[in-house]
């Protein structure tokens, strides 16, 4: 299957991707189709606007969290970058906007498929400087029932009505997962995640394979409760403790040619926010509010990602995050074999 525009347009955001829309009302600027939540390196002295200017997309979910911490804890400001944070409404956008260069770069939770088909389309549009990798133990993928369903295991959704998100990462990874559990042509209905949970109160549907903080959210609200958790890497990569890499933050090639100095200060700002997050998880939180819908309880509630720089993969973990594009390239998701160990950044 040929991947063109249109199959780009149509794509899942896979990993963390589809997070946390959940209410989440997005507008465009004139310009770049995105809506500037900050610019988190205004300064009136004569050095800092002469700065050259870094937009960053990013889709409004919890993976973008370094991004949000460094802008607002004055991080960019202090290694004298100029570091504007675009929200988007969704992944798919943010690479459009890398391909028309309308954006220097991602945050983390810019789905790694949607990148890898920015990439297909055009051949060296960027590298990765960190992924959000997630599993049994750091939860962004999960299948879902309603609270008090007879259902205890996914093996018992054979002729239930099960649904995924929209577009064709999404569909292909909930049929893997049925079929893992010995479920034949399973059938699997595209559904925004946003309405998983009220299609699950109505009886629409008996479950949904959907993403975090869907599965908060219903569990907050008495309506749900989480059948598994860490699917992907259970049954796509073969292990509960597999590393999925749903979604990365990068830097386009061409600012990196053009820019090396700007850039090594904005990696090394990024490195400073995760390890901010590694650090003091719960203090970190706080900066979700404002570039997320997620605020209150659920801010408190919904499970942060891990995350893993250009610098700290292991052989297993370039496997890992290579298995799972392999795998969107047998379902016909990609048309071609994207290698992953030449899309990671290197100094």
């Amino acid at each position: 299957m040929s991947v063109d525009r249109r199959t780009f347009l149509q794509m899942g955001a896979g990993a963390l991707l589809v997070s946390a829309a959940h209410g989440c009302t997005t507008a465009s600027s004139s310009q770049s189709g995105a809506q500037t939540t900050t610019s988190a390196a205004n300064s009136s002295s004569g050095a800092s606007a002469k700065a050259i200017k870094i937009t960053i997309g990013y889709w409004p979910i919890a993976a973008g969290l370094p991004l949000y911490l460094a802008a607002e804890k004055g991080y960019f400001k202090e290694a004298g970058l100029d570091v504007e944070a675009a929200k988007f409404a969704g992944a798919q956008q943010v690479v459009e906007g890398l391909i028309a260069g309308r954006v220097q770069g991602s945050a983390n939770g810019t789905g790694s498929g949607n990148l890898a088909l920015g990439e297909i389309l055009q051949p060296g549009l960027f590298k990765v400087i960190a992924t959000n990798p997630s599993n049994a133990d750091y939860v962004l993928d999960q299948v879902i029932v309603a609270k008090d369903s007879p259902i205890q295991s996914i093996a018992e959704l054979q002729g239930k009505k099960v649904a995924s998100g929209p577009g064709a990462q999404n569909q292909a990874l909930a049929k893997g997962i049925l079929e893992k559990n010995g479920i034949q042509n399973p059938q699997v209905t595209p559904l925004d995640i946003k309405q998983h949970v009220a299609a699950i109160a109505s009886g629409q549907i008996d479950a949904a394979y959907t993403l975090e903080p869907t599965g908060t959210i219903g569990s907050l609200k008495g309506i749900t409760r989480t059948l598994e958790s860490g699917v992907i890497a259970k049954y796509i990569l073969g292990s509960p403790k597999a590393a999925w890499h749903g979604g990365s933050a990068t830097l386009s090639t061409q600012f990196l040619n053009e820019n090396p100095e700007a850039a090594k200060k904005y990696i090394a700002v990024y490195r400073r926010g995760i390890e901010d997050i590694r650090s003091n998880p719960e203090e970190a939180r706080q900066y979700l509010a404002g570039y997320t819908a997620i605020e209150g309880e659920l801010t408190k509630a919904v499970p942060l990602p891990n995350y893993m720089l250009y610098d700290e993969f292991t052989p297993s973990d370039i496997e890992y995050f290579q298995s799972f594009f392999d795998y969107l390239q047998e379902k016909a998701v990609f048309s071609r074999k994207v290698d992953v160990a030449a899309l990671l950044y290197k100094e």
